[in-house]
């Protein structure tokens, strides 16, 4: 499924300020049927986070890694992170052999150390050198956007954060990370028109560190001027796992599935 203006690639090229925002995998950690790793790209050349499935995310999705500049990591659970040493070994010996492609890492002060020992116990001695040349930071510059990290509601020892992206042209998009409800993330998503939010438990899980159905309706109806796009499910798309049933919920929530597109427009509304 594709949520896009008609022509909008031709809109695009002659209005720099809409933004394409890719759902490249909507799954949780445990792989519902037909899902990919939960997974968004930000106008082909900003990822949040690099998941077990990223590489065949962006190959499914035709993108070289190589265009990817930037990284911005919610959180060290490897869901979310463990692809890391793949997108980087694909850079090396396929598509930025020469290593001219500049890359930022943005994340948390445990974000480098974990994912360089994850480089280094997948690929000893391989990746060393493209290490050594990231650019590693707390909030990266990208043209067009202020950015903002913050904490989350999720298990501390994985640092967890969100982002919050602040077009030039003054409206704001949000990616939640894996997160239960809280008053960080929830007052930010106020202020947005476009937010990537996880459910991923259903409602008989007993924790607090996820959204379930019954807090997507809460937070929905709390933010009526928000489109939300839900990953990190927990719903199957093609065979029965655990479950195909969707729950009901507001007109301003999407569910997420792979592949899916959003064009936003100059004001950061849904085209």
């Amino acid at each position: 499924m594709n949520v896009r203006c008609d022509g909008v690639l031709e809109w695009k090229r002659l209005h720099s300020s809409m933004v394409e925002v890719s759902l490249l995998g909507s799954g949780n950690a445990f792989l519902p049927s037909g899902r990919l790793h939960s997974f968004l790209m930000i106008d082909k050349h900003i990822i949040v986070d690099c998941p077990p499935t990223a590489l065949a995310s962006l190959r499914k999705a035709k993108i070289s890694p190589a265009d990817i500049d930037t990284i911005l990591i919610t959180h060290v659970h490897g869901d979310h992170v463990f692809g890391f040493p793949f997108f980087l070994l694909e850079r090396k010996y396929i598509s930025d052999r020469e290593g001219v492609k500049p890359l930022t890492v943005a994340g948390s002060a445990m974000v480098k150390d974990r994912l360089v020992e994850l480089c280094k116990l997948a690929y000893p001695g391989s990746l060393d050198e493209l290490l050594e040349q990231i650019n590693w930071v707390d909030n990266p510059t990208i043209d067009g956007w202020e950015l903002e990290r913050f904490e989350v509601f999720h298990e501390p020892s994985v640092e967890p954060h969100g982002w919050m992206l602040t077009s030039d042209e003054g409206w704001s998009m949000l990616h939640s990370g894996d997160s239960g409800p809280c008053d960080e993330l929830w007052n930010r998503i106020k202020k947005c028109k476009f937010a990537v939010v996880e459910m991923g438990v259903p409602e008989w899980v007993n924790t607090d560190e996820h959204h379930k159905p019954s807090d997507i309706q809460k937070l929905a109806e709390d933010c009526k001027d928000t489109t939300l796009v839900l990953t990190h499910t927990y719903i199957d798309s093609d065979y029965l796992i655990l479950t195909k049933d969707f729950p009901e919920l507001p007109e301003n929530v999407i569910h997420g599935e792979d592949g899916m597109e959003f064009i936003l427009d100059e004001n950061g509304n849904l085209c």
